[in-house]
């Protein structure tokens, strides 16, 4: 499981932008956000790089 603390997550909206983009790469992916933290976790067959691309891709920022 990769852990990332994400800036710009806010809402419902984000947190399904977020998802959205991870699973268009790997739909078999679990995402895990919570918006109090910042923090996005998820199990996946990318990479962390990837992972943080595709976050980033998506409009957020990834801290660390």
């Amino acid at each position: 499981m990769e852990t990332f603390k994400v800036e710009g997550m806010v809402c419902g909206g984000c947190v399904n932008a977020v998802t959205r983009a991870i699973h268009n790469e790997d739909a078999a992916a679990k995402v895990e956000v919570d918006l109090a933290s910042g923090k996005l976790s998820t199990e996946s067959t990318l990479s962390k790089q990837q992972l943080a691309s595709i976050i980033e891709e998506a409009g957020y920022t990834v801290v660390g």
